[in-house]
């Protein structure tokens, strides 16, 4: 048993990545106890990397996990202490603030949250600014990898009370309509069988209206895994109201339409991640539309259907396959809107060859970083595209959209 109070401190520690959103049992516990009793360990980065190895158990748990890690520790003083070594000092204070790292706000929650009874925490400067705006608005505008746990709750319940769009489209079929402005012979004539022939019950139609069916080909690859968590939600509320095919893709292109279409929305999702064996690995967007294109473009109807392609286009190797399958994928759909995480950022620049590969095939690029470009993507698919969507402003030069 390590000596001193170092195990209850590492109880105090799990239970802390465990309030940050890290699944940590019991178990995870004793497991880090006896590795850090059999693994000595001289620096920090060691007592860190052992505790790594226990508690981390996917790629997108590290940034939460290395957050924790620096606060609780530092703050508590007992790791340094126990080594014998001082405290880093705090670092100089900067002028510019640098952007919170993904996961800041839930390890912040997790350690520094207010109990029952608890006083009033003293505003800060940056709190009293935020005052003139309204809670709703801060959530609508704030990225879905900055928030908390309780703030991703809050998104992804105010996505499901989206007005979903109704747009429709003429079908091609009839179908009896007593109002309809087409006379159906065979129903009229089989209605005056039942009088002898005597009278005639005209019977009428009209063609058949139905929202055009959705087809989202997803990435889950590690640099936007928070989003497409998210993402998931809102394909979820939409297949309420219209036929939704999804497809998730890293290395391999996985078909969840059909686990998508649970009542619950946390049993789907679960359903989901239970289906995917490649969640936060890596990307072959070629290789993925191939698959798509070859094997599920007729099957799902992909000629009627809007085709939300989700990913940040970061393609490893931008070859000739690419602009092939994009192009056949484009022909082969209503409206081809690709949502991007990276638009997040304001110098974003259309300057990886994938991304510059990708962009001459779609109709729409759009972010999908916030509560409002989710909003603005319900909207858009119930209406025609907008000028800010337009992908030719990013092709017009290669440091980004023309002015």
């Amino acid at each position: 048993m390590p000596p001193g109070r170092l195990p209850e401190n590492i109880l105090y520690f799990a239970r802390a990545l465990r309030a940050a959103g890290l699944p940590v049992g019991p178990g995870a516990v004793l497991d880090a106890v006896a590795a850090v009793t059999a693994a000595p360990f001289t620096t920090r980065a060691d007592f860190r990397a052992v505790l790594q190895a226990v508690f981390v158990k996917r790629r997108e748990q590290i940034a939460v996990f290395d957050g924790v890690f620096a606060v609780f520790w530092r703050r508590r003083g007992f790791l340094e202490q126990l080594m014998g070594a001082m405290s880093p000092k705090a670092p100089p204070k900067s002028e510019h603030r640098p952007k919170a790292a993904a996961g800041a706000s839930r390890v912040a929650d997790a350690l520094y949250g207010r109990r029952p009874g608890a006083a009033d925490p003293q505003p800060s400067l940056d709190l009293d600014a935020r005052f003139s705006v309204s809670a709703e608005e801060v959530l609508r505008a704030k990225d879905f990898a900055q928030m908390s746990a309780e703030e991703i709750a809050a998104a992804t319940a105010a996505i499901r009370a989206l007005r979903m769009p109704r747009d429709v489209r003429r079908l091609r079929r009839l179908a009896p309509d007593a109002r309809g402005t087409r006379l159906d012979p065979r129903r009229s004539f089989r209605r005056s069988l039942r009088g002898g022939g005597d009278a005639i019950d005209l019977a009428r139609r009209s063609p058949v209206e139905r929202p055009p069916p959705v087809v989202a080909i997803c990435d889950i690859s590690g640099s936007v895994a928070d989003y497409t968590r998210v993402f998931l939600h809102f394909l979820h509320a939409l297949s309420a109201r219209r036929r939704v095919s999804a497809f998730l893709f890293g290395t391999r292109l996985t078909d969840v339409s059909r686990v998508l279409r649970h009542r619950d929305v946390d049993d789907a999702l679960s359903a989901v991640s239970a289906a995917v064996p490649d969640w936060s690995g890596g990307t072959r967007i070629a290789a993925s539309l191939h698959l798509f294109n070859r094997h599920w473009l007729r099957r799902v109807g992909a000629g009627a259907a809007t085709v939300i392609l989700f990913t940040d286009g970061l393609e490893r190797e931008a070859t000739g396959e690419l602009e092939g399958e994009m192009r056949r994928l484009q022909r082969s759909c209503r409206r081809l809107i690709w949502v991007n995480p990276l638009l997040r950022f304001d110098g974003f620049e259309a300057r990886a060859s994938g991304i510059r590969t990708m962009l001459p095939f779609v109709d729409e690029f759009r972010p999908i970083h916030n509560l409002r470009a989710v909003g603005e993507l319900c909207a858009a698919l119930g209406a025609a595209g907008s000028a800010a969507a337009d992908p030719k402003r990013w092709l017009a030069t290669p440091e980004g959209p023309s002015t």
